[in-house]
């Protein structure tokens, strides 16, 4: 039987990123080491079934203890990689010996690969022995003789940049390596190239890739990357409640804050009829202000006193003040700040020692403001911006507590508070509370954390 082997080369020595002590998989961005980042998309994929990270000799120690600190449960092998790239692929080659195995190679520092692109490397893999990715080039192409001057300029539209994962029947790409060991001028960069040149007759199927999936090579290049790693959502599932996240959610005891109304009324009311114990709270339900760290104190004691666990924590509560920061009243900005960004910490600190104990999920709402500020919505883009830091800054802090914290992104929804804001707006151009509530219990009930989770309109 075939196995999905995902193979992480992280042999190199960062020279050209200038850090010859530190290689660059081990530098922090986004609060993880670069390596991490890159084994926990591969550890979460659904169709992976086997990691194997190939290093120097010096580092395998590192490596062991990282597999220890984060719980990897599919990283089986750490294996001592070469001097050059090759050297690397050839060691987990040999390593298996199963021909039918697919063997998903992939540099350490692309951090940012996601779901996506693995699944339909391992989908091609189905039809084809040998799968690259890349993406269109964005500029024209030029190729100089000797002297510097323009000898061609090739069709750009048949031109591609490549980037990894490179996928292949282990059979095939061990019987390419076969034939490139005896050549005596062999010369390689990657994977690809070396079934191209030594099995010509094998096709390599090109999946589409992203910008986004690009690789730390220089200093430069670590500031973008952590920028991207802010930006970074997935889309949540919105079209109904999984069957696992019913399983996790009955008898299974849930806070909501604003609950009054719109979204948070929903997740309460889906939750409920999945088997969920709900508690709401609000400022017009039961006088509870998420802006009294008091008040949101008490009521979660409240909850853990009467069922003796809380295991999921919704946060709701929001306001939306759509004004010029000139002419907005100094009180309706406090106001703002203090429900929006302070309401949100509130909720967090007061929960963690309950969430701690069951190893629970916290929720909180962003908006697509957060990415940039916006006339009109100045205080409102501030805050929201706020809600995503804080929410990675948790996740970090709270990971070894086993605690999930994500945040929902959803488009323009369809809310009381929104129809406030906005008077009554064409039904096709917003998203239904309902929605944005499914994809909300779909996450909190998910093993991921530190995500941006998207909800769009269909």
């Amino acid at each position: 039987m075939s196995r999905n082997i995902a193979v992480i080369l992280a042999g190199g020595s960062g020279s050209r990123f200038g850090c010859d002590n530190t290689p660059k998989q081990f530098l922090k961005v986004a609060g993880k080491k670069v390596i991490e980042h890159t084994i926990d998309v591969f550890e979460h994929n659904t169709l992976i079934d086997e990691i194997a990270v190939v290093t120097r000799p010096e580092f395998v120690a590192d490596f062991e203890q990282n597999v220890l600190n984060n719980h990897y449960t599919k990283v089986r092998k750490i294996l001592i990689g070469g001097k050059e790239r090759y050297h690397s692929s050839l060691s987990a080659i040999n390593a298996y010996r199963n021909d039918e195995d697919n063997l998903i190679f992939h540099d350490a520092v692309r951090p940012l690969v996601n779901d996506r692109i693995i699944n339909d490397c391992i989908e091609a893999l189905k039809q084809y022995d040998a799968v690259d990715v890349a993406i269109p080039v964005a500029d024209t192409i030029i190729q100089v003789d000797e002297l510097n001057r323009i000898s061609t300029i090739p069709t750009r539209s048949l031109l591609r940049s490549g980037q990894t994962p490179q996928c292949f029947k282990r059979g095939v790409i061990y019987k390419a390596y076969q034939k490139a060991l005896q050549d005596p001028n062999f010369v390689t960069t990657d994977d690809c190239g070396v079934v191209r040149k030594y099995l010509p007759d094998t096709p390599v199927f090109v999946v589409k890739g992203e910008v986004f999936n690009m690789k730390i090579t220089y200093k430069e290049d670590l500031f973008l990357v952590d920028k991207l790693f802010q930006l970074k959502s997935q889309e949540g599932s919105q079209d109904e409640i999984s069957e696992l996240t019913k399983s996790r959610l009955n008898s299974k005891v849930l806070v909501v804050f604003g609950g009054s109304y719109g979204i948070g009324a929903d997740v309460a009311r889906i939750a409920h009829e999945n088997g969920a114990k709900v508690f709401c709270f609000s400022r017009s339900m039961n006088n509870v202000d998420v802006s009294n760290i008091e008040q949101v104190e008490k009521a979660l004691k409240q909850v853990f006193d009467a069922e003796g666990a809380v295991h999921y924590v919704v946060n709701t509560a929001g306001i939306l003040v759509k004004e010029a920061l000139s002419s907005m009243e100094y009180e309706r900005i406090a106001n703002s700040v203090n429900v929006n960004v302070l309401g949100v910490i509130n909720v967090a600190k007061a929960a963690y020692p309950y969430l701690c104990q069951t190893q629970g999920a916290l929720l909180a709402y962003t908006s697509s403001s957060y990415t940039r500020g916006r006339m009109m919505y100045s205080v409102y883009s501030a805050t929201k911006a706020a809600v995503v830091n804080l929410v990675q800054a948790l996740a970090e802090e709270w990971s070894n507590d086993k605690i999930r914290v994500n945040c929902i992104n959803p488009e323009r929804t369809k809310t009381p508070m929104r129809i406030s804001n906005f008077g009554n707006e064409p039904e096709d151009t917003l998203l239904k509370s309902e929605e944005v509530a499914v994809a909300s219990l779909n996450t909190i009930t998910s093993d991921f954390t530190g995500e941006v989770i998207d909800v769009k309109r269909k």
